[in-house]
Protein backbone atom coordinates (compact mmCIF):
# COMPACT_ATOMS: atom_id res chain seq x y z
CA UNK A 1 0.00 0.00 0.00
CA UNK A 2 2.50 2.41 0.63
CA UNK A 3 3.24 3.01 -3.07
CA UNK A 4 -0.22 3.71 -3.34
CA UNK A 5 -0.20 6.54 -0.13
CA UNK A 6 2.77 8.38 -1.97
CA UNK A 7 0.25 9.85 -4.26
CA UNK A 8 -3.28 10.30 -5.13
CA UNK A 9 -3.60 8.30 -8.04
CA UNK A 10 -6.35 6.28 -9.34
CA UNK A 11 -6.51 3.94 -6.46
CA UNK A 12 -6.07 5.94 -4.10
CA UNK A 13 -9.27 7.82 -5.47
CA UNK A 14 -11.17 4.86 -5.59
CA UNK A 15 -10.48 3.76 -1.52
CA UNK A 16 -11.22 7.71 -0.77
CA UNK A 17 -14.62 7.22 0.29
CA UNK A 18 -13.68 4.27 2.89
CA UNK A 19 -10.99 6.79 4.13
CA UNK A 20 -13.60 9.40 4.80
CA UNK A 21 -15.95 6.79 6.64
CA UNK A 22 -12.72 5.85 8.61
CA UNK A 23 -11.78 9.44 9.71
CA UNK A 24 -15.59 10.01 10.56
CA UNK A 25 -15.61 6.52 12.52
CA UNK A 26 -12.32 8.12 14.34
CA UNK A 27 -13.01 11.22 15.12
CA UNK A 28 -16.10 9.52 16.82
CA UNK A 29 -14.32 7.50 18.82
CA UNK A 30 -11.96 10.33 19.94
CA UNK A 31 -14.74 12.31 21.12
CA UNK A 32 -16.40 10.00 22.88
CA UNK A 33 -13.46 9.59 25.05
CA UNK A 34 -13.53 13.38 25.42
CA UNK A 35 -17.03 13.23 26.52
CA UNK A 36 -16.36 10.65 28.53
CA UNK A 37 -18.73 8.33 27.06
CA UNK A 38 -15.74 5.95 26.74
CA UNK A 39 -13.44 5.90 29.91
CA UNK A 40 -9.57 6.10 29.85
CA UNK A 41 -8.15 5.12 32.81
CA UNK A 42 -4.82 6.09 34.78
CA UNK A 43 -1.80 4.02 35.88
CA UNK A 44 -0.17 5.14 39.31
CA UNK A 45 2.65 5.96 37.05
CA UNK A 46 3.36 8.83 34.30
CA UNK A 47 2.74 7.68 31.21
CA UNK A 48 4.58 8.49 27.66
CA UNK A 49 2.87 7.90 24.66
CA UNK A 50 5.66 8.02 21.60
CA UNK A 51 3.90 7.16 18.74
CA UNK A 52 2.48 8.76 15.21
CA UNK A 53 -0.41 9.67 12.95
CA UNK A 54 0.61 7.63 9.67
CA UNK A 55 0.88 3.88 9.45
CA UNK A 56 3.75 2.13 9.15
CA UNK A 57 7.07 2.52 10.92
CA UNK A 58 8.89 6.05 11.38
CA UNK A 59 11.55 5.70 13.48
CA UNK A 60 9.24 5.07 17.35
CA UNK A 61 11.75 2.44 18.48
CA UNK A 62 14.75 3.70 18.09
CA UNK A 63 13.39 7.03 19.94
CA UNK A 64 11.62 5.17 22.71
CA UNK A 65 14.92 2.93 23.16
CA UNK A 66 16.46 6.89 23.60
CA UNK A 67 14.23 8.43 25.41
CA UNK A 68 14.24 5.21 27.78
CA UNK A 69 17.82 5.88 28.66
CA UNK A 70 18.03 9.32 28.98
CA UNK A 71 15.06 9.05 31.35
CA UNK A 72 17.31 6.01 33.67
CA UNK A 73 20.36 8.53 33.33
CA UNK A 74 17.77 11.37 35.00
CA UNK A 75 17.39 8.84 37.90
CA UNK A 76 13.85 7.66 36.43
CA UNK A 77 12.73 4.04 36.40
CA UNK A 78 10.90 3.63 33.40
CA UNK A 79 9.45 0.00 32.06
CA UNK A 80 7.94 -0.05 28.85
CA UNK A 81 4.67 -1.55 26.57
CA UNK A 82 3.76 -2.59 23.30
CA UNK A 83 1.77 -3.89 21.19
CA UNK A 84 3.88 -6.88 19.79
CA UNK A 85 3.05 -5.79 15.91
CA UNK A 86 2.80 -9.36 14.50
CA UNK A 87 3.93 -11.57 17.19
CA UNK A 88 2.34 -15.34 16.74
CA UNK A 89 0.60 -14.72 20.25
CA UNK A 90 -1.93 -12.95 21.89
CA UNK A 91 -1.89 -12.67 25.61
CA UNK A 92 -0.04 -10.25 27.71
CA UNK A 93 3.81 -11.54 28.02
CA UNK A 94 6.76 -10.16 29.82
CA UNK A 95 9.55 -9.99 27.64
CA UNK A 96 12.36 -11.89 29.17
CA UNK A 97 15.95 -12.70 27.90
CA UNK A 98 14.41 -16.20 25.89
CA UNK A 99 11.98 -14.40 24.66
CA UNK A 100 11.74 -15.18 20.78
CA UNK A 101 10.75 -12.27 18.11
CA UNK A 102 7.87 -15.15 16.74
CA UNK A 103 6.11 -14.87 20.62
CA UNK A 104 6.91 -11.15 21.25
CA UNK A 105 7.84 -9.21 18.58
CA UNK A 106 10.81 -7.91 16.70
CA UNK A 107 10.49 -4.21 18.13
CA UNK A 108 9.61 -5.45 22.11
CA UNK A 109 12.37 -8.12 21.99
CA UNK A 110 15.01 -5.34 20.42
CA UNK A 111 13.80 -2.87 23.13
CA UNK A 112 14.78 -5.69 25.82
CA UNK A 113 17.56 -6.37 25.11
CA UNK A 114 19.27 -2.90 24.43
CA UNK A 115 17.64 -0.46 27.01
CA UNK A 116 17.30 -3.34 30.05
CA UNK A 117 14.33 -2.13 30.91
CA UNK A 118 11.29 -4.19 31.96
CA UNK A 119 8.90 -4.56 28.95
CA UNK A 120 5.39 -6.33 28.43
CA UNK A 121 3.50 -6.76 24.96
CA UNK A 122 -0.34 -6.70 24.89
CA UNK A 123 -2.63 -5.13 22.71
CA UNK A 124 -4.84 -3.86 25.66
CA UNK A 125 -1.98 -1.05 26.84
CA UNK A 126 -3.72 -0.50 29.99
CA UNK A 127 -3.84 -4.16 30.57
CA UNK A 128 -0.15 -4.22 29.72
CA UNK A 129 0.77 -1.49 31.74
CA UNK A 130 -0.89 -2.82 34.83
CA UNK A 131 0.89 -6.15 34.28
CA UNK A 132 4.31 -4.33 34.25
CA UNK A 133 3.84 -2.40 37.55
CA UNK A 134 2.88 -5.61 39.12
CA UNK A 135 5.83 -7.70 37.79
CA UNK A 136 8.32 -4.56 38.04
CA UNK A 137 6.89 -2.16 41.08
CA UNK A 138 9.84 -0.41 41.15
CA UNK A 139 9.06 1.30 37.88
CA UNK A 140 8.35 4.83 38.41
CA UNK A 141 7.18 5.98 34.40
CA UNK A 142 6.01 4.07 31.56
CA UNK A 143 6.33 4.31 28.16
CA UNK A 144 4.76 3.16 25.52
CA UNK A 145 5.90 2.72 21.89
CA UNK A 146 3.13 3.23 19.72
CA UNK A 147 -0.25 3.93 20.78
CA UNK A 148 -1.09 7.27 20.25
CA UNK A 149 -4.66 5.81 19.40
CA UNK A 150 -5.03 3.84 22.19
CA UNK A 151 -6.94 6.38 24.25
CA UNK A 152 -8.49 3.87 26.59
CA UNK A 153 -4.52 4.28 28.72
CA UNK A 154 -4.87 7.80 29.55
CA UNK A 155 -1.14 9.88 28.94
CA UNK A 156 0.93 12.58 30.60
CA UNK A 157 2.83 13.21 27.90
CA UNK A 158 2.19 12.83 24.04
CA UNK A 159 5.18 12.43 21.54
CA UNK A 160 4.53 12.31 17.55
CA UNK A 161 7.04 11.09 15.06
CA UNK A 162 7.17 11.95 11.55
CA UNK A 163 9.62 10.72 8.97
CA UNK A 164 11.20 11.77 5.77
CA UNK A 165 8.02 10.33 4.03
CA UNK A 166 5.93 12.96 5.59
CA UNK A 167 2.31 12.32 5.38
CA UNK A 168 2.63 11.34 2.17
CA UNK A 169 -0.84 12.25 0.15
CA UNK A 170 -2.41 13.45 3.06
CA UNK A 171 -5.29 10.64 3.17
CA UNK A 172 -6.99 8.81 5.96
CA UNK A 173 -6.91 5.08 5.57
CA UNK A 174 -6.87 2.86 3.26
CA UNK A 175 -6.67 5.60 0.77
CA UNK A 176 -3.75 7.03 2.20
CA UNK A 177 -1.68 6.46 5.65
CA UNK A 178 -3.31 8.71 8.14
CA UNK A 179 -5.22 6.84 11.22
CA UNK A 180 -5.99 10.56 12.29
CA UNK A 181 -6.30 14.35 10.66
CA UNK A 182 -2.98 16.35 10.23
CA UNK A 183 -4.54 18.77 13.02
CA UNK A 184 -4.24 16.06 15.64
CA UNK A 185 -0.39 16.53 15.48
CA UNK A 186 -1.12 20.32 16.90
CA UNK A 187 -2.57 18.45 20.59
CA UNK A 188 1.00 16.48 21.44
CA UNK A 189 3.24 17.70 23.62
CA UNK A 190 6.44 17.23 20.82
CA UNK A 191 6.53 16.48 17.18
CA UNK A 192 9.97 14.69 16.38
CA UNK A 193 11.65 15.41 12.85
CA UNK A 194 13.09 11.58 12.14
CA UNK A 195 15.08 13.08 8.82
CA UNK A 196 12.49 15.47 7.87
CA UNK A 197 11.25 18.75 7.59
CA UNK A 198 8.66 19.92 10.23
CA UNK A 199 5.08 19.82 8.56
CA UNK A 200 2.84 23.24 8.54
CA UNK A 201 -0.14 22.00 10.33
CA UNK A 202 1.75 21.51 13.87
CA UNK A 203 2.72 24.26 16.28
CA UNK A 204 4.60 22.35 19.04
CA UNK A 205 7.53 22.28 20.40
CA UNK A 206 10.04 20.47 17.48
CA UNK A 207 13.07 17.82 17.44
CA UNK A 208 15.61 16.69 15.18
CA UNK A 209 16.21 13.00 15.22
CA UNK A 210 18.86 10.98 13.26
CA UNK A 211 20.03 7.39 13.06
CA UNK A 212 23.91 6.95 13.55
CA UNK A 213 25.89 3.76 13.30
CA UNK A 214 28.73 2.61 11.29
CA UNK A 215 30.26 -0.91 13.18
CA UNK A 216 29.13 -4.15 12.55
CA UNK A 217 28.50 -7.26 14.16
CA UNK A 218 28.32 -11.23 13.37
CA UNK A 219 24.87 -12.39 13.84
CA UNK A 220 26.33 -15.67 14.52
CA UNK A 221 28.93 -14.48 17.06
CA UNK A 222 28.08 -10.71 18.29
CA UNK A 223 31.64 -10.13 19.48
CA UNK A 224 32.82 -10.31 16.37
CA UNK A 225 32.75 -6.44 15.16
CA UNK A 226 34.27 -4.82 11.89
CA UNK A 227 34.22 -1.57 10.28
CA UNK A 228 32.27 -0.36 6.69
CA UNK A 229 35.52 -0.49 5.00
CA UNK A 230 36.31 -4.06 6.05
CA UNK A 231 33.51 -5.36 3.86
CA UNK A 232 33.96 -2.85 0.95
CA UNK A 233 35.04 -4.55 -2.26
CA UNK A 234 32.78 -7.35 -1.71
CA UNK A 235 29.68 -8.75 -3.09
CA UNK A 236 27.34 -7.69 -0.49
CA UNK A 237 23.46 -8.13 -0.01
CA UNK A 238 21.33 -6.01 2.16
CA UNK A 239 17.93 -7.19 3.79
CA UNK A 240 15.33 -4.76 5.27
CA UNK A 241 12.30 -5.65 7.04
CA UNK A 242 11.60 -2.27 8.51
CA UNK A 243 8.87 0.83 7.80
CA UNK A 244 10.90 2.30 5.27
CA UNK A 245 13.57 -0.13 4.05
CA UNK A 246 15.60 2.60 1.48
CA UNK A 247 16.43 4.65 4.75
CA UNK A 248 18.61 1.45 5.38
CA UNK A 249 20.19 1.33 2.44
CA UNK A 250 20.45 4.61 2.21
CA UNK A 251 23.02 4.42 5.12
CA UNK A 252 24.92 1.71 3.64
CA UNK A 253 25.38 4.00 0.64
CA UNK A 254 26.78 6.72 3.34
CA UNK A 255 29.00 4.52 4.56
CA UNK A 256 30.42 3.78 1.49
CA UNK A 257 29.20 0.15 0.64
CA UNK A 258 27.79 -1.59 -2.60
CA UNK A 259 25.61 -3.69 -2.43
CA UNK A 260 22.27 -5.17 -4.19
CA UNK A 261 19.72 -4.33 -1.60
CA UNK A 262 16.57 -6.50 -0.65
CA UNK A 263 13.59 -4.92 0.55
CA UNK A 264 10.80 -6.64 2.53
CA UNK A 265 7.66 -5.86 4.24
CA UNK A 266 8.13 -4.43 7.88
CA UNK A 267 7.81 -7.26 10.38
CA UNK A 268 8.69 -9.54 7.95
CA UNK A 269 8.97 -13.30 9.35
CA UNK A 270 12.13 -14.37 7.06
CA UNK A 271 12.73 -18.03 6.32
CA UNK A 272 16.06 -19.66 4.08
CA UNK A 273 14.60 -19.06 1.12
CA UNK A 274 14.63 -15.14 1.62
CA UNK A 275 18.45 -15.02 2.21
CA UNK A 276 19.76 -17.79 -0.13
CA UNK A 277 21.57 -15.32 -1.96
CA UNK A 278 25.53 -15.87 -3.79
CA UNK A 279 28.04 -13.40 -2.91
CA UNK A 280 30.33 -12.93 0.31
CA UNK A 281 27.83 -11.16 3.12
CA UNK A 282 24.87 -10.60 3.60
CA UNK A 283 24.01 -6.53 5.92
CA UNK A 284 20.54 -6.22 7.61
CA UNK A 285 19.42 -4.30 10.47
CA UNK A 286 19.11 -5.34 13.79
CA UNK A 287 15.79 -5.91 14.12
CA UNK A 288 15.98 -8.20 11.15
CA UNK A 289 18.68 -10.01 12.33
CA UNK A 290 16.30 -10.82 15.31
CA UNK A 291 14.28 -13.45 13.43
CA UNK A 292 17.67 -14.63 10.95
CA UNK A 293 19.53 -16.49 12.86
CA UNK A 294 20.74 -19.65 11.39
CA UNK A 295 18.81 -18.91 8.11
CA UNK A 296 21.70 -17.78 6.16
CA UNK A 297 24.29 -19.70 4.00
CA UNK A 298 26.59 -16.41 3.99
CA UNK A 299 28.13 -14.60 6.95
CA UNK A 300 25.58 -12.07 7.82
CA UNK A 301 26.53 -8.53 9.68
CA UNK A 302 24.06 -6.63 11.75
CA UNK A 303 24.16 -2.82 11.70
CA UNK A 304 23.10 -1.49 15.33
CA UNK A 305 21.95 2.26 14.92
CA UNK A 306 21.28 4.92 18.48
CA UNK A 307 19.15 7.75 18.19
CA UNK A 308 20.44 11.18 18.02
CA UNK A 309 17.72 13.81 19.55
CA UNK A 310 18.02 17.44 19.64
CA UNK A 311 17.57 19.38 21.57
CA UNK A 312 16.90 17.23 24.90
CA UNK A 313 14.06 15.83 24.96
CA UNK A 314 13.91 14.01 28.31
CA UNK A 315 14.71 16.96 29.69
CA UNK A 316 11.64 18.67 27.88
CA UNK A 317 9.38 15.85 29.12
CA UNK A 318 10.68 15.90 32.16
CA UNK A 319 9.96 19.34 32.66
CA UNK A 320 6.09 18.52 31.31
CA UNK A 321 5.80 15.79 34.37
CA UNK A 322 6.78 17.99 36.34
CA UNK A 323 3.84 20.16 36.41
CA UNK A 324 1.39 17.60 35.87
CA UNK A 325 -1.13 17.23 38.67
CA UNK A 326 -4.05 15.46 38.74
CA UNK A 327 -5.33 12.66 36.24
CA UNK A 328 -4.22 12.29 33.04
CA UNK A 329 -5.88 13.25 29.75
CA UNK A 330 -7.03 10.97 27.22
Amino acid sequence: MMRVWRRRGLLAWSLLPFGLLFFALAGLRRKAYRRGWLKSERLPVPVVVVGNIVAGGAGKTPLTLWLAERLRTAGRRPGIVSRGYRRATSDIRIVGADSTAEEVGDEPLLLARRCGCPVVVGADRLAAGRALLAAHPECDLLLCDDGLQHYRLARDVEIAVIDRRGLMNGWPLPAGPLREPPARLREVAALVLHDCAAPAVADVPRFTMRLVGERFYRLDDPKILCAAGELAGLQLHAVAGIGEPQRFFDHLTRLGLVFEAHPFPDHHRYSAVDLDFAGDAILMTEKDALKCAGLARLPVWVLPVEAHVEPDLARHVLAILEKTDGPASA
